[in-house]
């Protein structure tokens, strides 16, 4: 068994981590962390986790890696290169589920992140995590820097049309809505029950957080100088995450030969499935799961190929992806602890 550490276990996705780790045949969970619930058990603040005997220990790169090999780091952007360069030295594998380590200009991060980078001589060694389209990336790297949940999706929707060549416009569309868990655990106002229930609001509109990081990875798989019109929405929701994009494409793209490019593209994936013509996905249909569903239109009349994606914000979108990097990292089995099906209801 890998002795794995949790750091920041106490928030949604952190729990999501704990909930993976606990069921995964190939890992022991040693260590859970959280600075605002140390000493509590993972049991009494998590009771769907009542199996789970651990209690949250304070944040400390030196215990961490002393009791693991595998550190998965569920913490706010910035706590993150703090933590991974003590982790990397004592040789252990570092998944992160933060920004800090996916752009790769830190003057990007910056920008957008109003905070230095303070290690910047990581930012080469960093994979970004996301297996369908960089899975060759990842077998034996230590530095694992898992895409936002929004990239997630919007990326597996635009990359198939990107990489065939037939979108003939560096302007990308997305539209996207996510469930209330996806701002986390922290109180805010825009997460409160009384502001969030039965409606729907854009918010940073233009300003969002994950736009530069959508844009890099358009230009990685081949997109020239993309220019990215991202609007996020908050739904009420408590977990899911819908993106539609929308590609201006070649004039003689065929609706058959778009939906072929896409069921090609994911053909054998384990956790991506490209719906049929004519239906489209659900968040309700990922739910709890990694999986992705993926549906596909062309507007014939204005030349746009629209494509909509959905995950569960919190597993694909972010826990589940950074077990099935870690389990190709480390030369598992990809699907292993994540094959489970997610709740019919």
């Amino acid at each position: 068994m890998i002795p794995v550490a949790v750091i920041g276990a106490a928030g949604y996705a952190g729990a999501e981590l704990t909930r993976l780790v606990l069921g995964h045949p190939s890992f022991e969970l040693k260590v859970v962390t959280s600075g605002q619930d140390e000493g509590r058990l993972v049991r009494d603040l998590y009771p769907a986790l009542a199996g789970c005997e651990l209690a949250y220990t304070a944040h400390s790169a030196a215990a961490v890696a002393e009791a693991a090999k595998v550190a998965f780091l569920a913490v706010p952007h910035t706590a993150a290169m703090a933590l991974a360069p003590a982790l990397l030295d004592a040789g252990l594998t570092v998944v992160d589920c933060s920004a800090d380590f996916r752009l790769r200009d830190p003057d990007v991060f910056t920008a957008w992140y109003a905070a230095p980078h303070t290690a910047i001589d990581l930012l080469e060694d960093a994979v970004y995590g996301l297996p369908e389209l960089w899975r060759d990336l990842l077998p034996g790297t230590r530095l694992v820097a898992c895409p936002g949940c929004y990239p997630t999706a919007t990326l597996l929707a635009a990359a198939p049309a990107v990489r065939a060549g037939v979108v003939v416009s560096q302007r990308v569309v997305v539209d996207a809505i996510s469930g209330v868990s996806g701002a986390g655990r922290s109180l805010s106002q825009a997460a409160h029950f009384v502001n969030a229930t039965e409606s729907v609001e854009a918010y940073k509109v233009g300003s969002h957080r994950h736009t530069p990081e959508i844009a890099q990875a358009l230009a990685d798989l081949g997109l020239q100088e993309p220019t990215v019109v991202f609007t996020p929405h908050l739904a009420p929701l408590d977990r899911g995450l819908l993106s539609t994009v929308y590609l201006e494409v070649d004039p003689t793209l065929s609706a058959e030969e778009a939906h072929a490019i896409y069921s090609e593209a994911y053909a054998g994936e384990p956790f991506v499935t490209v719906c049929e013509p004519g239906v489209q996905p659900a968040t309700g249909h990922v739910r709890g799961s990694n999986r992705a569903h993926i549906g596909v239109v062309l507007d014939v009349q204005s030349g746009t190929l629209i494509v909509t994606c959905a995950i569960d914000n919190l597993v694909k979108g972010t826990a589940g992806q950074a077990v099935q990097c870690a389990n190709i990292a480390l030369g598992l089995d990809e699907t292993a602890g994540l094959s489970t099906p997610g709740a019919v209801v």
